[in-house]
């Protein structure tokens, strides 16, 4: 498998560099569990076996740990609907009952919440992709809901800041350089380091934390989808990037926030988690968060990945897709479908289903080209089937290059090695 290849190529690079950048290296040890080429069978054995007796204790599950440190302090707290617990009495119990929202679970634990920052979709996770989000209050709690994606700045007012002394950030991530809550985290910490204010995460499990893939960032690329230099696929969880983020000094003017991460318990990068709740509008169920990395690529293109439909990124299409009607692809079925928003809004689109494929095959695959590949193939559209936007979700310029030269996904693929390995060796300039 072309991936589980790529986790070993990376392990080697990893041990070649470990003298000139320990702190990337222990990271990205942690997140490459492979130590050679498994075939798929063995693989698949490797994630049954994960399936745990002892659940995965949540970072905000583990009151002890930090209930001390926010004693006498005013906390803010960055989350949205992603942000419960399972109100269990044991590590062996199953992930089933009550649900309790982390705000609540502080509160309930007296502690003085000031304000909550909520991230793109809102605090309730209701919000469209990029939609505006004016800042509220909290109906239950009466408690500001501060919104950073209300149109103005991206960062906290100076008033804002001076209401808390402590931030927390409890979301659920899906562990991709363009799902833009990481990103929201990163200015927040950027806020806390500038006013002198304490950050800390309540970490939570990553659903692709399995492998890492796909081209570093180039930083002439930043943008609100791309923040840092690191792999679409980058398999950290929120806390274990905050702390590569402390570690890199990739906070503004190299400075190096008062951070404290509160990991999970029971967790891996083996362990096949499985989320409670949508972590965002159309990424309902864990097929499309495995299929995510691949087809979300489509958003700078003319093609449809299903918003608007009842299988968003589960499909993808065009009125214009040049295959015969009803002709299975070699990924899917054929599929004619109807969005009533985004790309293709109103139009009538000839595509391929994807929502047939199991979970594992899609784990599988991991970050792939095909998908496009076979869009960019069946349209015809030569570089008008690229928008300026492509270059933001993808990271680099020379995947649309080398699309357009008619080269394969494997001679594309084969250059994400180098960019991970000078991930690496950049570090060498940062702690000097």
């Amino acid at each position: 498998m072309i991936y589980l290849e790529n986790c070993a190529k990376i392990r080697n690079n990893l041990h070649i560099c470990k003298k000139s950048s320990n702190f990337v290296a222990k990271i990205y040890q942690k997140i490459t569990f492979m130590k050679k080429v498994l075939s798929i069978f063995a693989f698949l054995c490797a994630t049954l076996m994960t399936v745990q007796a002892e659940r995965v204790v949540l970072g905000a599950e583990q009151t002890k740990e930090y209930l001390p440190l926010l004693k006498g302090k005013r906390v803010a707290l960055l989350s949205n609907h992603t942000g419960i617990v399972i109100q269990a009495k044991g590590e062996r119990q199953e992930v089933k009952g009550d649900t309790i929202h982390t705000l609540d679970l502080l509160l309930k634990n007296g502690v003085n919440v000031t304000a909550i920052f909520s991230p793109e979709h809102g605090f309730r996770g209701t919000a469209r992709e990029g939609e505006l989000v004016a800042s509220s209050v909290d109906e239950k709690t009466g408690i500001p809901i501060l919104s950073l994606y209300d149109g103005k700045s991206k960062r906290p007012s100076k008033e804002a800041m001076q209401s808390f002394d402590v931030l927390i950030t409890d979301i659920q991530d899906v562990g991709l350089r363009f799902y833009t809550y990481y990103v929201t985290m990163f200015r927040l910490m950027n806020a806390c380091v500038s006013e002198g204010k304490q950050f800390m995460v309540f970490d939570r499990p990553n659903p692709n934390g399995y492998y890492v893939d796909g081209p570093i960032l180039d930083m002439k690329h930043k943008s609100g989808v791309g923040a840092l230099p690191i792999p679409v696929v980058h398999g950290m969880t929120l806390g274990e990037l905050a702390l590569m983020i402390n570690g890199e000094r990739w906070l503004d003017d190299s400075l190096q926030v008062d951070l404290t991460v509160i990991p999970c318990k029971n967790y891996t990068h083996q362990t096949l988690y499985r989320l409670p709740v949508a972590p965002s509008p159309n990424l309902r169920n864990m097929l499309s968060i495995y299929l995510y990395p691949s087809v979300c690529l489509f958003e700078a293109t003319p093609v449809s990945l299903g918003r608007g439909t009842d299988k968003p990124f589960l499909c993808y299409g065009h009125p214009n897709f040049n295959a015969p009607r009803n002709e299975a692809s070699v990924y899917g079925p054929a599929i004619t479908f109807h969005p009533n928003q985004s790309t293709q809004k109103g139009r009538i689109c000839d595509g391929v289903d994807l929502s047939g494929m199991s979970e594992e095959e899609a784990r599988q695959v991991g970050f792939s080209l095909r998908y496009l590949l076979d869009a960019y193939e069946h349209l015809h559209m030569d570089n008008y089937f690229f928008r300026p936007f492509f270059e933001l979700l993808v990271g680099v310029d020379y995947i649309r290059k080398m699309i357009n030269q008619g080269k394969s996904e494997e001679e594309i693929r084969a250059c994400w090695q180098e960019d991970v390995a000078a991930l690496i060796y950049s570090t060498k300039n940062n702690h000097h």
